[in-house]
């Protein structure tokens, strides 16, 4: 069944305010925008909690922090160095699971009702950041750093494993509370609140927490900063908590984990429509990800900004999806999904070649970011669209948590090989390397053919 009692009946319309009228994937759509931005704001939390009780005022930590960089080759002469060198075990923490866990956090998330995983994942999270205070105190000293430092790993290691289990019910619900006709603007949607909970959490997340901070400092209370996270999952939990749900309930299943992932795994070589989907989706993010590094040389070819302005070029990219959301969910299902993703890699093409021409020029690097923004939704929104439709729906847990296994390699990866292509062979091949592959990518979605 695609839509549930919850879901109000399809007036025709297709674009953003019909599929918000929808009652359950509205308060799915709530229940996601709270939990991105928390997500967002725990990276700046512990950023945050790195910078004022660990840098500031540990001095004895810093010759354990040179050891750490000398293993590493890193240099941490400056405080903002020190900052970074302790920030990267916390994105670590948060990556591993992801890529470890995915998949078989898919099949899980097959085997339990959806709004269960979505709000009990939550709920856990809200209580687990409210631990973070505690790791203030002070206590011994492991490798040379306070035990609490390595608290906040293992409990940025427990938030994201929880979030393997959130985020393919998450998307194994959208199916299931939007008709199919729908399910394009849905996407969109959640496309565009993405992008903006990225931007909002990560330019606003240091301000909110200082206000917190400040404000409640001023009644004679401290921690106000601690109340951030906890809330914001506490409102995902509520909101999901209002979903009915009418999924398919599954039978316990004797065959074990292994064969559940072999099961997965076979929708992919029994569905082409899906196995392209994935491969775009895969192609997509290591393209991005390359990008965030190729970002700071581009920028830095330019006088007016520099190596450290290249937030301006991502900003911009980040502009052109919440764009490119808004144009697919409007007028995307005028358009074959092959098509919309011919044509979005198309323009990633012809973007990244002409990013490698025309460097050192502002007004058109930023459009051309824009513009590159733009075709990747175009990629993604009817990528994750086939995904979600042509997929069993006892299916979609393991085939969802096998997307998040693959999206966080393609992430991964091309961090460490972009910088260093960029070093051995320069900027430009590099770009054309990556628009080389873009094009490749849109001549395999055949855009010759009519469906």
């Amino acid at each position: 069944m695609s839509a549930t009692d919850s879901s109000l009946p399809s007036d025709g319309g297709r674009g953003l305010r019909s599929v918000i009228r929808l009652d359950g994937f509205r308060k799915l759509w709530i229940g996601q925008i709270f939990s991105q931005l928390a997500d967002k704001f725990y990276i700046v939390l512990m950023v945050f909690l790195i910078a004022q009780y660990w840098v500031s005022s540990d001095p004895q930590s810093h010759g354990a922090l040179a050891e750490i960089a000398s293993a590493i080759r890193m240099d941490i002469e400056t405080r903002a160095e020190r900052i970074t060198l302790l920030a990267t075990g916390i994105y670590v923490a948060n990556t591993l699971p992801a890529i470890l866990l995915g998949m078989l956090a898919g099949v899980w998330a097959d085997r339990w009702p959806k709004r269960r995983v979505m709000v009990i994942s939550n709920a856990i999270r809200a209580l687990l950041v409210l631990f973070a205070p505690f790791c203030l105190m002070p206590g011994p000293l492991f490798l040379g750093l306070s035990w609490g430092y390595w608290a906040l790993l293992l409990m940025t290691f427990l938030e994201s494993v929880l979030t393997q289990f959130f985020a393919p019910a998450e998307q194994a619900a959208i199916p299931l509370l939007v008709p199919s006709n729908q399910l394009l603007a849905a996407n969109s949607l959640y496309q565009a609140t993405s992008m903006a909970a990225t931007i909002i959490g990560f330019a606003l997340g240091q301000p909110i927490l200082r206000l917190l901070n400040q404000t409640f400092l001023k009644i004679g209370l401290s921690g106000g900063e601690f109340l951030l996270l906890p809330f914001c999952y506490g409102m995902a939990a509520f909101s999901l908590s209002a979903i009915r749900l009418n999924e398919t309930t599954q039978t316990q299943r004797s065959i074990g984990l292994g064969r559940e992932l072999r099961e997965g795994l076979q929708v992919l070589v029994k569905r082409a429509t899906v196995r392209r989907a994935m491969r775009n989706l895969v192609l997509l993010y290591s393209l991005l990800a390359a990008m965030y590094v190729l970002a700071i040389s581009l920028a830095g070819s330019i006088g007016s900004l520099g190596p450290t302005g290249f937030g301006t070029l991502l900003a911009m990219s980040g502009l052109g999806m919440a764009i490119g959301a808004v144009l697919t969910a409007q007028l995307g299902h005028q358009i074959s999904r092959h098509h919309l993703g011919a044509s979005g890699l198309a323009a990633i093409t012809v973007c990244l070649a002409l990013l490698g021409q025309l460097q050192g020029r502002l007004l058109v690097t930023l459009m051309l970011c824009t513009v590159l923004g733009i075709g990747a939704a175009l990629v993604a929104i009817p990528a994750q669209t086939t995904i979600q439709e042509d997929t069993p729906e006892t299916e979609r847990g393991r085939v969802f948590g096998l997307q998040n296994n693959l999206i966080n390699i393609a992430l991964s990866l091309p961090l460490v090989l972009a910088g260093t292509l960029v070093s051995s062979i320069g900027l430009e091949p590099v770009l054309i390397l990556l628009a080389a592959l873009a094009g490749l990518a849109a001549l395999l979605e055949r855009p010759w053919k009519r469906c």
